[in-house]
Order: structure tokens, then sequence, then C-alpha cells
């Protein structure tokens, strides 16, 4: 592979997750602060990402594996993606917001699969993978760096206001308002890189779909028959639980480091990206080739699955430890949420990349979105609110321990099936025979 299409391959990531880095962390507060929605609102608008990702099988990677090449689909759902994330920030009503952020998921959520299937198209090492993906971390952490660094350099008084002044002006000359703090600058911000992207797709190596005759004019339900394997199966059914469960460190764990782990809120965010994310780039940079080479697939994901409770055991003592000792002990375990993301579901999409026929590489991928991303994020969004609210930390910071037992019990339940249930697969056509 040569170095221009590693380069483009590299900035397709990163622009892919740029787009959802602008917005998926901050958004929240503007829908229910700004807009005055409430929170069952919010959380609504929030999920229509994970049902979209329900229907990728059945629309993006169908399309990609037998009808037009990825990288022209990808070009046109980013375009047009762009141009509704610029209109949903200007909209102020529930049902607007529900429209075009609706309409948004639709578009971007076969772009997640399609990214991978088109990237691992180009790379003769599988295992290599993680070295284009890490660009897609990178990619999620810029973003919120520039959007912290436009609202600070944009506040009134501000010693650098001159400096973007223009850039701000320019913006009212195209009758777009310069977006204060509190307004929706990061679906500003998330349109224009969804834009950029479009654009970047249209340079992207050419991707069609496989040729020959297909067995299976439908790829999506060829992709189905593949949980005809038994080892497959297991896979994705721990794979589904263990998203599931990390739908306990997403939502709760800004509040549990500001109530019991007191952790200045201003500091949450840069918190979890140091360790967390920082941990994410280290692991798919350096860890994740050598440990696929060296400890084979298997234990790799086994690894990544182990990951999961260790953090949240240690979450758990947290509120009943000194604070002292466990505040430290907290952060530092953050990291394992980049660990258990690197090395199993970044080492989840090869797998599925090394046991799917190259004819329904896309819907193989998509299949995985709809397992964890789309059915996996949006029963255990659910499942971590229900739990919240018997337990109410917000009212009784001990109780943040009782709130993360049950998610350390159940991915201690996966890390267990996982060593005795999935076995390594040897060869793609030892895998796919079942």
């Amino acid at each position: 592979m040569s170095w221009s299409v590693k380069w483009r391959l590299g900035a397709m990531m990163f622009l892919q997750y740029a787009i959802w880095g602008a917005w998926a962390p901050v958004l929240w507060p503007y829908l229910t602060g700004s807009l005055g929605m409430s929170d069952p609102q919010a959380g609504f608008i929030f999920g229509l990402l994970w049902l979209a990702c329900i229907l990728a099988p059945f629309t993006g990677g169908q399309i990609a594996d037998r009808w037009v090449p990825t990288q022209r689909f990808l070009a046109v759902v980013h375009l047009i993606g762009g141009a509704v994330l610029l209109n949903a920030s200007q909209a102020q009503s529930y049902g607007g917001m529900v429209l075009l952020m609706g309409i948004f998921s639709l578009l971007y959520a076969p772009t997640l699969a399609l990214t991978n299937s088109l990237a691992f198209h180009h790379i003769k090492d599988e295992k290599a993978f993680g070295y284009t993906r890490v660009f897609g971390t990178i990619g999620w952490i810029v973003a919120g760096l520039a959007l912290s660094a436009w609202r600070v350099l944009s506040t009134p008084g501000h010693p650098c206001l001159p400096w973007i002044k223009p850039a701000i002006e320019a913006l009212a000359k195209l009758h777009i308002p310069a977006i204060p703090a509190d307004t929706a600058d990061c679906l500003m911000l998330s349109g224009v890189f969804a834009l950029l992207m479009g654009i970047l797709c249209l340079f992207l190596p050419n991707t069609p779909p496989a040729k020959g005759k297909a067995a299976d004019p439908m790829a999506f339900r060829e992709a189905f028959v593949m949980l005809k394997n038994r080892n497959f199966l297991v896979f994705m059914l721990i794979a589904f639980v263990v998203t599931t469960e990390l739908q306990f460190y997403y939502g709760p764990t800004a509040g549990f480091l500001q109530s019991a782990m007191k952790i200045p809120n201003a500091s949450v965010p840069a918190t979890m990206a140091l360790f967390a994310q920082g941990a994410e780039i280290l692991a798919m940079w350096l860890l994740l080739p050598v440990l696929l080479r060296k400890w084979g697939l298997r234990k790799t994901l086994a690894l990544g699955v182990i990951a999961w409770p260790i953090r949240y055991v240690v979450f758990a003592l947290g509120p009943i430890g000194p604070l002292a000792i466990m505040q430290p002990l907290v952060k530092i375990s953050l990291a394992m949420h980049g660990l258990g993301y690197t090395f199993f579901f970044v080492a989840s999409q090869i797998f599925v990349d090394m046991v799917a026929p190259k004819d329904i590489r896309a819907s193989a991928q998509s299949m995985l979105t709809l397992v964890t991303l789309g059915i996996g994020n949006w029963l255990g969004t659910q499942f971590t609110g229900y739990i919240m609210n018997v337990f109410k930390p917000a009212e009784n910071p001990q109780a943040w321990t009782s709130v993360f037992l049950v998610p350390c019990a159940l991915t201690i339940a996966c890390a267990i099936a996982f060593l005795i249930f999935f076995k390594d697969p040897k060869t793609q056509a030892e895998a796919a025979a079942g």
C-alpha cells in the first residue's frame, strides 16, 4: 500500500470520527439548557443514531456490496449529512431537532461500517488496521479541542478575539451567524467536518463491489447466514452484552468523577480524554499490531473483555475508599477504557473482516454495527438509566458502588464465557465453514 493511500485512509478515519466527536460529548447540555428540552427528549435524540445503526446492514452495506463503489456512497451521504447538520445547528424546536438529527443519523450510521470495510479492502495485512484506525481517535480528540478553543477564543474580552474577528465577520457575510458558546456550535463544527469528509471521499481509492456473480443479491441476508457459525455466534453474543455494559462508562462516568471522586467539573473532560483516549491511541498505534502477531486474535480479544471488569472494580471501590488513594486509581483505571475498546472492538472489526466472504465485507461490518452500536447501545442506554434510577447515586454518592457492581459482574461473566467458548480462527475458510 502506497503512502498516498495510507494518508488518505488516515484522513478518512480522522474526519469520520471528528464528525461524531464534535457533537456527541457536548450536545446534551445544549438540548436541555439552551433549548429547554427534558432529559428523556435529549435521550431520544441521542438514541436516534443507535436506532439508525440497526438499519445499517440493510442500507449502506447492501449498496456498497452490490451496487456502487464504497467511496462514492460515502461522498454522497457525507455531503448531504453535512448540509443537514448545518441546518440542525439552527433548529430550535424538539420536533425540528428530531427530524434533522434523525435524517443525519440515517446518513451517518452506515458510514461507520463502510469506512472500516473500505480500509480493509486496501490494507494487505489486517493486523496493521490499528495504524489507520488510530487517526479516528485523534480526530475525536481534535474535534473536542477545536470546539473548546473556539469557545474560549470567542469569549468577549478575550485578548485573542481580534485574531478570529475576521473569521466571524466572514461568516456573517455568508449569513451564518457567529455562534455563541451556549448554542449549537458543536453541530455547526460537525457539519463542516462532514462536508470536508464528503470532498475527501471523492479522492479515496476506488473500492467497487466484488466482481463476479454473488451467491445472494441481498448481501445482508448472506451476512446473517454467518451466524450459523458457532464461533461467530458466540462472538456476536458476547460483543452485544459487552456493548450494553459499556454504556455505564459513556453515561454516568462524568457524574461519578464529579460527585464521588471530587474532580472539578471543568477538569472532567480533560481527565477522561487524557487517560481514556490517550491510552486508546497508544494501544492502537503501538500495542495492537504487536499483540495480534504474538498472541493471536483470541487472546487479544480476551484482554479487551477483561479490561472492563478491572475498571468497574476500581470504580466500585472508589466511593468507599480513602479519596487520596482512590482518586488517582480511578483516574488511572480510565485507561482501561482505551485498552478495552482497542483490544476488543477494533480487534472485532479485524475478526469480522477475516471471516467474512469478500463479496459481503461491508454488510458483515454493518451487522457488527447493528449488534453493537445499534441494538447493544440502545438497550444498554436504557438498562443504564434503569440501574441509575434504582440506586440514585445523585442523592447518595456511596450508591455509585452498587451502580458499578452491576456492569462489573456482567463483564466478568462475558470474559469467562469468551475464554471458554470462543475459538481462535485459524483460517478464513475454516472459520466460515463453521
